[in-house]
């Protein structure tokens, strides 16, 4: 759900499901056949584990962090990892990547050019998001929903990022 002054997106786990169903939706209409998803984690984790599952494909991983500060809210620098988990020894062919969004976009090409640099076993390369907000300066080749009035997206799962332990131990009366 939008908020009237577009600021913020409020997105129900039943609604970020479908999201990534009609992402798949959009890359089997597509045609484009691939060899491997290569999720982002954390945000491409679960859009990236559902994507595998409807596909039948192997999940890849690769690390990205930017968002630390103030509960993620606030980008910081951000950090590649400089290996990725496969199942299939080294990662080739054509590699779908996906991601939760293409926010102002710099992960997403910061990514894309060490893929290309870096792994040239991948011959053809195709981006997926749920959402794509108006300020990216990258264009995903598969997305859901274009954000014009680029608002924070809380997701379903966000409460977990200020979640402890203590607090856990707290909920359930331990």
């Amino acid at each position: 759900m939008l908020t009237e002054d577009g600021k913020h997106l409020y997105v129900s786990y039943d609604e970020y499901h479908n999201l990534i169903e009609k992402l798949a939706l959009k890359i089997h209409q597509s045609g484009w056949q691939f060899d491997t998803i290569l999720c982002l984690a954390r945000g491409g984790m679960r859009p990236g584990d559902i994507l595998s599952r409807i596909f039948d494909k192997p999940l890849a991983i690769m690390s990205t962090s930017s968002y630390r500060a103030e509960a993620g809210t606030v980008q910081g620098h951000l950090d590649i990892a400089r290996y990725i988990t496969t199942p299939k020894g080294e990662i080739a062919g054509r590699v779908l990547l996906v991601d939760d969004l293409a926010d102002s976009g710099h992960t997403l090409n910061a990514v894309i050019q060490q893929l290309k640099s870096s792994y040239e076993p991948i011959s053809e390369l195709r981006s997926a998001v749920i959402w794509t907000k108006g300020c990216s300066s990258f264009t995903p080749d598969y997305s859901v929903e274009v954000l014009p009035t680029n608002p924070w997206i809380h997701q379903p799962f966000e409460g977990y990022d200020s979640m402890t332990p203590d607090k856990l131990m707290e909920k359930w009366k331990l």
